[in-house]
């Protein structure tokens, strides 16, 4: 069976015993939260200490803009995504973002930011809000289409999330198991649009901690119907499928770590997220290497494309960007 993990580590560098985790095959990524990060330099020396053990890692953040921002000291403050719609010249600003971004994490020797969000608004989930660029789903196709391009010119894949769609279902993932009672027509007409559009342009998909009992009783990110059927067959989706982090709340309803890695990796999923709890992971672990997984070929796409250098600063579209969106009073 293909698939892997992605890890994280506590500090802002790494242990040894960090180091003997991250040798072991079974782990195909590390993500970094606002506790392993100090400013720019640091962080690339924790990629390079990291590259040095294993360079075929995949190295990840979330950096969506607005309150999911953990690159913060010496990052720009993006918007949120809400607040880039909102502006009449939106899809050449979420662009721009979208490159800025990009080019930011890069630069700091990351490969990807888990972004953009492909939510639908609908005014219900607290967890989504303003993360959302709004609930038109032809128009949030449209804005993370222009994010989805600035991330890719600047060398970055992107990942749309929560598949098919966090918004409706009021619970926070993180905290609970949410529920979205809505038939799969409701859904396929509505928060699967964005999806459905943007499928080939879409390196990676992460789908939510959500239960749609009217499809399957599963979550979507532990569900043959969701991630086999639909995504992979109707939306004719080839890229790469993260889990949302099981350690959340709504993950739980599959039992303990070992029950889920292997619940999201029997699923479809291609790399499986274990966060926030060394000793989940190192379960984790153990059962990925019980079921004696291979990396999935298809990780390889997602690794940076154009090390920005830290010069960045200084470039002609770095200084357009950064003009277009003070003029929207995006960013001060």
């Amino acid at each position: 069976m293909q698939g892997s993990l992605m890890v994280d580590v506590a500090g802002t560098w790494l242990t040894s015993e960090d180091r003997q985790f991250l040798r072991q095959p079974e782990v195909g990524g590390l993500i970094i939260f606002a506790r392993n990060i100090e400013n720019p330099r640091q962080v690339r020396e924790l990629c390079t200490s990291i590259r040095a053990i294993r360079p075929d890692l995949l190295l990840a953040v979330d950096q969506e803009g607005g309150r999911v921002q953990r690159l913060r000291q010496g990052f720009v403050r993006l918007p949120a995504m809400r607040a880039i719609a909102d502006n009449p010249n939106a899809e050449s600003l979420a662009e721009d973002c979208g490159w800025l971004m990009a080019t930011e994490v890069l630069a700091v020797g990351l490969d990807i930011s888990f972004a953009p969000v492909l939510d639908l608004d609908y005014q219900r989930s607290a967890v989504v809000g303003s993360r959302a660029f709004e609930g038109d789903p032809q128009r949030v196709a449209l804005l993370a289409g222009a994010f989805v391009r600035g991330m890719n010119a600047a060398g970055m894949a992107a990942t749309g999330k929560h598949f098919p769609g966090h918004g409706w279902a009021e619970a926070d993932s993180h905290v609970a198991i949410p529920t979205d009672e809505r038939s799969l027509a409701s859904i396929r007409a509505n928060d699967l649009v964005p999806f459905a559009r943007l499928s080939k342009q879409l390196a990676a998909v992460m789908p939510a901690h959500v239960i749609y009992p009217k499809v399957d009783a599963q979550p979507a990110g532990f569900s043959r119907r969701w991630l086999q059927d639909i995504l992979r067959g109707e939306l004719g989706f080839d890229g790469v499928i993260f889990s949302d982090d099981l350690s959340m709340a709504g993950a739980h309803v599959v039992g303990d770590a070992a029950s889920r890695i292997e619940a999201a990796l029997t699923a479809g999923c291609d790399m499986g997220l274990v966060c926030n709890d060394r000793g989940a992971a190192e379960l984790a672990l153990s059962t990925a290497q019980r079921m004696h997984i291979k990396p999935a070929t298809r990780i390889a796409k997602m690794r940076g494309q154009a090390w920005a250098t830290t010069e960045y600063r200084q470039h002609p579209r770095w200084l357009a960007a950064l003009s277009s969106l003070r003029a929207a009073q995006l960013i001060d």
